[in-house]
């Protein structure tokens, strides 16, 4: 089964920049302004860095 990478958007503060767009390392995640981040599942590789990076747990790799 592949796995996908999904945003819970209840989870993310959205009050600063996401820590966890810097360690993709192909540039699947972007950020406009503090909002949540974007996820480009073109992009993706589902490696689950960021998500294991994400300290509020509001990318999940499932």
């Amino acid at each position: 089964m592949i796995k996908t990478l999904n945003l819970i958007k209840e989870n993310c503060p959205q009050n600063h920049p996401c820590p966890a767009v810097k360690v993709c390392p192909v540039g699947a995640l972007s950020q406009n302004a503090f909002e949540a981040p974007t996820i480009n599942h073109d992009k993706c590789i589902r490696c689950g860095k960021c998500s294991n990076f994400c300290p509020k747990k509001a990318l999940v790799l499932k």
